[in-house]
């Protein structure tokens, strides 16, 4: 801001003090598609540096930033930047283009608005200087806008183009396993097929469509053929089903997925619509939907101590001699992340049992709980004098929140059950049937 300093002759007139100008010099590199010839984010800074020893300026910082200013309010430093000037750090800023401040309306508009409150005294370009003028900031805004501009254009023209590729038979993006991408730029979005991978591709359909294989064995028939993708990595289980699911392996294929948009590719496929179709019929033979959805207490919140996977569970059902079903529910490891895990199950008593062993080890959020523990009196309460007539009310001055919990593990339902761990801090870890923390 200004400042005005006046002599001892009040006639006189006053004298202008311009303010001290701060740069922060902000690089920000560019990742859209035209600016591929743009200058890096040491070049820009090199060249900014050298202006900025030429006219005297001076820098206060200097950021760096890869971040792309298409999306409102991601860029961690830029906004670090925005602030530090509301903070007074700096005054101005210096970089290589308007465009690398911003290519959106909203990032834009913080700028504006410091120079309206005149706290960002000036920006200066490589060719360019803005200042709180009205012409100099329109232009500015003009500048931005029309980089938002190129953005959304740019964005309709990829949409258009990757469209038209696809009423063409062609597949944009990376080519399913058993294919390769073809690198010349005049095959854009063509594919080929791998001669190392696709005929392993078309073994795994014939296995599970004729000798009905499951998604493991199919899995444990690739481990031992050696067989690795294009990184040399193995596939997952869920990979396999992906690849089973997949119609481009016949000559179809829809995109973007989930559109309904479908497509006859040009590509050769490496399986028939026969074949593929009776893989559908196995699988969906293998997956008959449940009419009733099974809930546990106490899946999604263990982990295996073996491989990491997370525990789930399933129920088995005895018949009694006496003609009644006793039901037995035990906990496992998923195998998500190691097919061959060997840890063994454990039933819930022994769960249950494990839990309550570590009751007083385990750090609680004590708050949570006795939030539980006065909103259950509360409905205790209401029932004992709306119902049963007692006059007095049952406080909870004494909490034992330890026992409570311990109460509720063996005695709570399914859900008091769940919302229980969810205020454990400590991550429980299951191996070799006992409960350990993490």
């Amino acid at each position: 801001m200004q400042q005005i300093a006046t002599t001892q002759n009040s006639r006189q007139s006053p004298v202008i003090v311009a303010p001290i100008l701060k740069y922060c010099l902000y690089a920000r590199k560019s990742t859209e598609a035209e600016d591929k010839q743009a200058l890096s984010i040491e070049s820009q800074v090199k060249e900014m540096l050298t202006l900025a020893q030429r006219d005297s300026l001076n820098i206060i910082d200097i950021k760096r930033e890869a971040h792309s200013s298409k999306e409102v309010g991601q860029r961690i430093i830029f906004n670090k930047m925005i602030t530090e000037i509301r903070e007074g750090k700096y005054n101005a800023i210096l970089t290589w283009a308007p465009d690398r401040l911003s290519r959106n309306a909203g990032d834009l508009g913080s700028v504006v608005d410091l120079m309206d409150q005149k706290l960002l005294i000036e920006i200066r370009t490589h060719g360019q200087r803005f200042t709180n003028n009205p012409n100099e900031k329109f232009l500015l805004m003009i500048l931005g806008s029309q980089a938002k501009l190129e953005n959304d254009n740019k964005a309709l023209n990829v949409k258009r183009g990757l469209k038209t590729r696809c009423e063409m038979g062609y597949r944009p993006g990376v080519a399913p396993t058993g294919y390769l991408n073809e690198k010349h730029v005049d095959k854009k979005c063509q594919c080929r097929i791998d001669p190392k991978r696709a005929p392993y591709i078309k073994q795994m359909f014939e296995k599970v469509a004729n000798e009905q294989w499951s998604g493991r064995k199919t899995y444990r028939w690739l481990i031992n053929v050696g067989f690795k993708t294009k990184t040399g990595k193995s596939l997952v289980l869920g990979n396999i089903y992906l690849i089973l699911r997949n119609p481009f392996y016949y000559g179809e294929f829809e995109y973007p997925i989930g559109s309904g948009n479908w497509y006859n590719g040009k590509h050769t496929p490496i399986i028939s619509k026969e074949l593929f179709d009776k893989v559908q019929l196995t699988l969906n033979e293998k997956f008959v939907p449940k009419t009733e959805s099974k809930e546990f207490a106490f899946t999604k919140l263990i982990k295996c101590g073996y491989c990491g996977s997370g525990i789930s569970a399933d129920e088995k059902f005895k018949k009694l001699k006496d003609g009644g079903v006793n039901r037995h529910v035990y906990y496992f490891c998923s195998k998500a992340r190691n097919i061959d895990c060997k840890n063994p199950a454990i039933n819930e008593p022994s769960l249950i049992e494990e839990l309550i062993n570590l009751m007083d080890k385990i750090d609680l959020d004590e708050l949570g709980v006795k939030n539980a523990i006065e909103n259950e009196l509360a409905r205790f309460n209401k029932f004992r004098i709306g119902v049963l007539g007692h006059k007095k009310e049952t406080h909870n001055s004494d909490i034992d929140v330890r026992n409570y919990t311990k109460y509720l593990l063996r005695e709570g339902t399914l859900i008091e059950k769940r919302e229980l761990l969810f205020f454990l801090k400590s991550k429980l870890i299951l191996k070799d049937k006992n409960i350990i923390l993490e």
